[in-house]
């Protein structure tokens, strides 16, 4: 053959068209994507639509141009310390009651400003998160009401959420929002002080937004759900009465068991506590968290937590006719039921 002779390129084979399997969830690259196909993990039913961080990974991050805290106590300052570590505001301002509080707040390396008054925080912001107890919410919301910028989003860190929420969407302007949330972190000590940029790392936080009517109320939704994931917390999102449901029965309920117990060892030998080995101090641990604000929530989530309250008082009696009966059958059932709920726990 003629060198001179050019060989025909051999034609590309093209793939055989398929479509995708039923179930598949794919992305395309150049669209923005803000919902996700049904999680494998698990709440009660109210709340299926957990939305894991890892699975957001291609969720745009939030970037405040002011983040504004108000009243930070331990959640407060940690969401001050972890969007300063995580690059997610640009400019983070805080208000505080106390002016001791106001001018320690000044050294610290995660607040770019101090705030005399609530109203002169909000001014600019972008985000404001109001971080002070349960039954100072609402106060706050309506305090700042007048000062809001337009497009300003107000969110909370309170454990309840129902009347809360309502009262705060009532007390919120028309060219602002407020979209709640409840971060599932803590210690059973309190104050900035005692904060951490790491707090949120893997906890789940939930944000309770009331029905959306349009679609600026969605995008802020979004946004608060963005912030947290940001900040390194898990969000799931349900309604504000779904939220009291879920929460009396998994973080009241358990804070109503260990003080109980507490309580009820409060009136034996005192001695009898230095002999205790890890079991109880697990069980306890949280007995030791401040009666305020548990007196608060309790008052807040009144309904629910008695619901929860009689219901688990049907399986302590439960517990206690099996062994009063001799039942062992039926005491296994229950340890093991038990045993099985908690090897079930997430890391």
């Amino acid at each position: 053959m003629n060198r001179s002779q050019k060989i025909p390129a051999a034609k590309k084979q093209r793939a055989p068209h398929r479509r995708p399997r039923t179930g598949t969830y794919q992305v395309p690259p150049t669209v923005s994507v803000f919902t996700l196909p049904p999680s494998p993990l698990t709440l009660p039913p109210a709340a299926r639509r957990l939305d894991i961080t890892a699975r957001m990974a291609f969720s745009r991050s939030v970037v405040l141009d002011q983040l504004t805290i108000l009243a930070p106590g331990l959640l407060g300052g940690s969401v001050a310390m972890a969007a300063r570590a995580r690059g997610v505001a640009r400019r983070i301002v805080i208000w505080s009651r106390r002016p001791e509080t106001r001018l320690a707040l000044q050294a610290q390396p995660w607040c770019d400003a101090v705030a005399d008054t609530p109203e002169e925080a909000v001014r600019n912001a972008t985000l404001v998160v109001l971080a002070a107890p349960v039954e100072k919410i609402i106060e706050f919301a309506r305090q700042i009401a007048p000062a809001l910028p337009a497009g300003a989003i107000v969110t909370d860190v309170g454990s309840v959420k129902g009347e809360l929420t309502r009262a705060c969407h009532t007390a919120t302007p028309a060219t602002a929002f407020f979209i709640g949330s409840h971060p599932m972190a803590g210690s059973q000590k309190t104050g900035w002080e005692n904060g951490s940029a790491d707090l949120f790392d893997k906890r789940v936080c939930f944000v309770t937004p009331l029905a959306a009517t349009d679609k600026t109320h969605a995008k802020a939704t979004d946004t608060v759900a963005r912030f947290w994931r940001d900040l390194g917390a898990e969000v799931s999102t349900v309604t504000p009465d779904e939220h009291d449901e879920i929460v009396a029965h998994i973080s009241h309920l358990p804070q109503a068991i260990a003080t109980s117990l507490c309580s009820f060892l409060a009136q034996k030998n005192p001695a009898w506590r230095n002999f205790s080995g890890n079991g109880l101090r697990d069980t306890t641990r949280i007995a030791a968290s401040d009666a305020t604000m548990w007196i608060e929530i309790f008052q807040q989530n009144r309904d629910e937590v008695l619901r929860a309250l009689s219901k688990f008082q049907d399986e302590l009696q439960g517990l206690h006719a099996a062994i009063a009966n001799r039942d062992w059958p039926e005491v296994r059932t229950r340890l093991d039921r038990g045993k099985t709920y908690r090897d079930g726990f997430r890391p």
